[in-house]
């Protein structure tokens, strides 16, 4: 039965670079994304450069729990061993929490990307790591999950939850030797930066944020590394 990487918002970014880590050492990779056509796009992207590793894709939406439950039905009918979940889908709004509309729907929206999504679809492979005692969740939390500032409102409180969630996951999963790590990057040249007059090194490449899941992951297994935070060389913008 072959093991599966699984990674959620695999197209972009941080995303796209896991994927591609985790396919240049030969592991068969699980992703989605909204955009259908960015999946195929990487689909094709990834045959050409590695025509002997199985990328599997699925257009969903992760905010929404029946894409969520979809999603995870689609990795079982695969008939693999999930060896590793990286919950990465996630959005980010800038403002101020006094700025945000009253009817608290920004909120919401910043709770269903980054918090429900993770919980939703671990909630749903779950079962069966528990069941083989093997298995690596590694959730994508943000340093905005340490600290707050003044323009990350609703987006600080979704990642302070994930970052709790991702505790809790990890006390009640060390029994059943799954391995839970919380993963904490500072500024990333993402599309989430797009437009911006900063020069690029004064970012992390989305590439070092991959290479750091892949050693945690490649630890013995009796060893964890619960956090990995990541800033910029030069400090937080």
């Amino acid at each position: 039965m072959q093991k599966l990487i699984v990674v959620t918002g695999g197209t972009k970014g941080i995303g796209r670079a896991i994927v591609e880590r985790f396919a240049q050492e030969g592991h068969a990779v699980v992703t989605c994304a909204r955009s259908a056509a960015d999946l195929l796009v990487l689909s094709d992207t990834m045959a050409q450069a590695y025509p002997n590793v199985s990328v599997y894709t699925l257009a969903a939406d992760l905010s929404q729990p029946r894409d969520a439950a979809r999603f995870v039905d689609f990795v079982r009918s695969l008939n693999g061993e999930v060896e590793v979940l990286v919950n990465n889908t996630g959005g980010f709004e800038p403002g101020r929490l006094q700025d945000e509309p009253t009817d608290g729907s920004q909120l919401r929206h910043m709770i269903d990307v980054n918090l429900y999504s993770a919980y939703d679809v671990t909630q749903g492979l779950l079962p069966d790591m528990i069941a083989r005692r093997a298995g690596h969740i590694f959730n994508m939390c943000s340093t905005a999950s340490i600290t707050a500032y003044t323009n990350g409102g609703s987006y600080c409180i979704a990642k302070f939850a994930l970052y709790g969630m991702t505790k809790v996951l990890r006390a009640e999963l060390r029994e059943h030797n799954i391995r839970v790590t919380a993963v904490l990057p500072g500024a990333t040249l993402t599309n989430s930066w797009e437009g911006t007059d900063l020069p690029p090194e004064r970012f992390m490449c989305p590439e070092d944020v991959a290479d750091a899941i892949f050693s945690a992951y490649s630890l013995s297994r009796r060893a964890v590394v619960e956090e990995l935070l990541i800033r910029p060389q030069l400090g937080d913008i």
